[in-house]
């Protein structure tokens, strides 16, 4: 009876919807695998054994390799988007051009990654993998700054609205809790945003961050990324 109950139970079925995406599956091995990343430097400050500090460091490795390869073929999607976002007609002309720099951003960074990924397999050695990687990092910045900018676009907008509203009105009243509600969920992205803009400045000399604050910076944003994948799967 007891084991009847955990296997139907509902978030039993929800876990099984959240894991049987690859999105889900992918945030779940980026929270380890920058976890480990922060773990490991914190180890190493601290004078751990070396013993102590490889398993961080292969989780590390090796979880960015499976997420690498879970990747191939996801620039197709975002191609795509971008092509949506710049054929969206009646929507604010700034917002329709800083999603399609988001999209091309993410699409080309999964173009380049892709290619480094046989050289990363050991498939077949390519001279230029590491320029490519660079190449891709660069693009995946350049989308992370245009998320980033329509974030703060978005915020300056909702405050324009929110002061045309008359709270006093029952219209207004939920008008000014939909904004309030745009408004928690553009914040939680913006901070997303931020804290993988860590991973692609570091990368690409722009800022000089330790493996601890960006370790850090990419457990937050993973876990927030397992938070609205697992809202989608409820």
């Amino acid at each position: 009876m007891v084991a009847d109950a955990l296997v139907y139970h509902p978030s039993v079925a929800h876990y099984l919807r959240f894991v049987a995406t690859t999105v889900g599956r992918d945030k779940l091995l980026r929270t380890l695998q920058y976890f480990s990343r922060f773990y490991a430097w914190y180890l190493l400050r601290t004078d751990a054994p070396d013993r102590a500090i490889a398993p961080f460091e292969a989780i590390k490795k090796q979880f960015g390799f499976i997420r690498k390869a879970l990747r191939v073929g996801k620039n197709v999607e975002h191609f795509k988007a971008a092509a949506t976002a710049a054929d969206s007609a009646g929507i604010d002309p700034v917002q329709r051009y800083l999603a399609v720099g988001r999209q091309l951003g993410y699409a080309m960074y999964l173009s380049f990654d892709m290619f480094t990924f046989v050289d990363a397999a050991g498939i077949r050695p390519i001279a230029s993998a590491k320029r490519l990687q660079k190449e891709a990092y660069r693009a995946w910045f350049t989308g992370l700054m245009c998320s980033a900018a329509a974030g703060l676009y978005t915020l300056y907008r909702l405050r324009e609205r929110e002061q045309r509203i008359d709270k006093k009105d029952g219209e207004g009243v939920v008008e000014s809790k939909k904004i309030q509600k745009e408004r928690t969920s553009t914040n939680i992205q913006l901070i997303s945003d931020l804290c993988d803009l860590t991973v692609p400045s570091v990368a690409l000399g722009y800022a000089n961050l330790d493996d601890g604050i960006v370790g850090l910076a990419g457990t937050l944003s993973s876990l927030i990324g397992v938070w609205s994948q697992w809202k989608k799967t409820a």
